[in-house]
């Protein structure tokens, strides 16, 4: 492992998405995302997910020059096709457009259908909490876990964010239904390490912590067993109804890559419309103090709430540079031409 400067690694995935096909200043958003991706911590969905990105688009599973194009409004209720453009550009249009709608009327909705890997769902609870708006969001995918009680994949792992702003630090939860994404697997893999708590099912059928053979069998847990897989099924649903969209199942038949052909939905609200933003970081900041005052189990540890960790994580990689691991590194210089 190694470190690397935030500036140096947006400069170069940007450099990479330009050699594959998109235009500057896209190219340009969509590495400053994997970039901070990555400087939060989310490594799998940051610099290790550049690789995959630029093979989509080389493969036009990814559309460089798609723009989403609104096919129905229904008040505060908008529904755009994503035309299989990069999951990054829709998803950040998509809050841009339900922030614009939620400070007409107080909620904004928008369903995205046909769209593309969205990279870190969590990106755009924080651009929203950020701009002072509190928000619900979340995608289907592709099969990638079971259902409770079954053995083969045939739910999506359905990445799920809420976000609430605050002054002191927003609190943004960012969470797959699975008990941890692939992301996370690659990660903990690359590192040789374990997984702290079984996340799946090894070919013989018992539960482990070694993430390899939870990647070749698929059958990763879902969140509290049954209840994540319930979830799954209904933010499946939703997602696709709320779109006019894909379900999973429709999603599975058509076989370009992660999530392409994925639905999404993020719902918008404004505070500042509600009980105002005063009341609203009151009452965050009242949620974050009592739960940073539990007493923890371990005698140096510290209770935190959603986010927390994040912003730490941030600070650190800002002032000290981003960990990534040396052979992602060099694989993504070698796509910038920098090898």
């Amino acid at each position: 492992m190694t470190r690397v400067a935030f500036e140096l690694m947006h400069e170069v995935v940007t450099e990479a998405f330009v050699k594959a096909g998109m235009a500057p200043d896209e190219a340009d958003i969509c590495a400053k995302v994997h970039t901070e991706s990555s400087c939060d911590g989310v490594y799998s969905h940051g610099l290790n997910r550049v690789a995959r990105f630029v093979d989509y688009l080389q493969r036009g599973w990814v559309l460089a020059d798609a723009k989403p194009e609104c096919v129905k409004t229904l008040g505060s209720i908008e529904i755009y096709d994503g035309k299989q453009g990069p999951g990054i550009l829709n998803a950040l249009f998509a809050t841009d457009r339900a922030m614009e709608l939620a400070a007409e009327q107080g909620v904004g909705i928008v369903a995205l259908r046909n769209t593309t890997h969205w990279m870190r769902g969590g990106s755009y609870g924080w651009r929203a909490a950020d701009k002072g708006f509190a928000a619900i969001s979340w995608t289907n995918t592709e099969s990638c876990m079971p259902a409770w009680g079954g053995k083969n994949p045939r739910l999506g792992n359905n990445p799920f964010v809420m976000a609430v702003p605050r002054k002191k630090g927003h609190i943004v939860l960012d969470m797959a239904m699975s008990q941890y994404s692939y992301g996370k697997l690659q990660v903990t893999r690359l590192k040789g390490e374990q997984l702290p708590y079984p996340g799946g099912f090894d070919a013989e059928g018992n539960l482990t912590t070694e993430p390899g053979p939870i990647e070749k069998t698929m059958r990763i847990l879902p969140i509290g067993y049954w209840k994540g897989s319930a979830f799954a099924i209904v933010l499946d649903a939703l997602a696709a109804v709320l779109s006019e969209g894909h379900p999973t199942s429709e999603i599975d038949q058509i076989q370009r890559g992660s999530c392409t052909g994925c639905s999404q939905v993020f719902i918008v609200f404004d505070p500042r419309q509600l009980g105002g933003e005063e009341f609203s970081d009151r009452v965050a900041d009242s949620v974050a103090a009592y739960v940073n005052g539990s007493e923890p189990t371990e005698s140096d540890g510290r209770v935190t709430y959603p986010g927390e960790s994040t912003l730490r994580k941030r600070l650190d990689q800002q002032a000290n540079g981003i960990v990534v691991d040396e052979g992602v590194w060099a694989e993504v210089l070698k796509l910038a031409g920098r090898a």
